[in-house]
């Protein structure tokens, strides 16, 4: 009985911050992306694409569900084998509701000064994926591709996800004009940004830790992280006296704990904090629920 209230805490929390995100979402496509003629990038600037082409060339308005719920059956696919079954229900009701509500709401505009739809409008993007991702959820499409990746390699793919989105806005350059096309660049380079700014879980960061204590500090590391440490012994030029020195590389999002860990242990102790770039060999994730 103890054990389940902290679960369904946290179990109302993920909910909480998945229909967050979903509403977001929903709201952002009804508003700055519907009002400046933008393609958001990803399964979503997909589907806007394709509403707007047979709306177009057709004359025939297709929802958003019946083109968004489609093109994410591939990757909840993906998700379910690979990424886990609660990360990949969580997500299913992400792209449900997200999708429902879209075909909901009635049109809105806020601003219609294109340039700042684009960078308000990716701001309000990437914070709905953000919250969805910190929910341990995602908001669909390639999500799904880029968490895969990332859980598979241990490397950022975001930027990759970014390239994919560029060509994306390029077709619809090419069929609908290439001025909202260079305003999409921007929306979705603003998202890509915000969702690196929320979510490091997939990148890193290197500590270098001179400590006298470094048995009781690589413990401490070991147990926030399940990261191992290598411990280097040198001697301080100052004082010429045996320095040890220890080399772990954690991931960004527990930077702050490790950094509280270690100055609790050891007061004295000089640190530095280096963000890594790239990254070669086994590296721990935790995985996805």
């Amino acid at each position: 009985m103890l054990e389940s209230k902290p679960r369904l805490k946290r179990e109302i929390k993920r909910f909480t911050f998945c229909t967050i995100g979903a509403l977001l979402m929903a709201f952002n496509l009804k508003s700055f992306v519907q009002t400046g003629g933008l393609y958001p990038g990803g399964f979503s600037g997909i589907t806007v694409l394709l509403q707007d082409i047979f709306s177009t060339f057709a004359g025939v308005e297709l929802p958003y569900t019946s083109i968004y719920i489609p093109l994410n059956l591939v990757p909840i696919i993906i998700g379910l084998k690979y990424l886990g079954k609660s990360f990949t229900l969580h997500s299913i009701y992400v792209i449900a509701m997200t999708s429902f509500v879209t075909d909901l709401l009635p049109n809105m505009s806020i601003t219609y000064d294109v340039l700042l739809i684009s960078i308000f409008g990716g701001i309000v993007n990437g914070t709905a994926v953000g919250l969805c991702l910190y929910a341990g959820a995602s908001t669909g499409g390639t999500d799904f591709i880029s968490l895969y990746f990332s859980q598979k390699k241990g490397i950022d793919t975001f930027k990759y996800i970014f390239m994919g989105n560029v060509c994306v806005l390029l077709t619809a350059g090419i069929i609908f004009g290439f001025d909202k096309a260079l305003y999409s660049i921007i929306f979705q380079f603003c998202t890509t940004q915000m969702i690196q700014m929320m979510y490091k879980k997939y990148q890193q960061h290197t500590f270098l830790i001179i400590t006298e204590y470094p048995d009781m500090i690589y413990e401490r590391i070991k147990a926030i992280t399940n990261h191992d440490a290598t411990l280097f012994k040198g001697m301080g030029c100052y004082k010429g006296v045996e320095r040890q020195m220890l080399y772990s590389v954690v991931s960004s999002a527990e930077v702050d704990k490790v950094m509280s860990a270690v100055m609790e242990a050891d007061p004295k102790a000089f640190v530095n904090v280096i963000k890594t770039e790239e990254l070669g060999g086994w590296f721990y994730n935790k995985p996805n629920e």
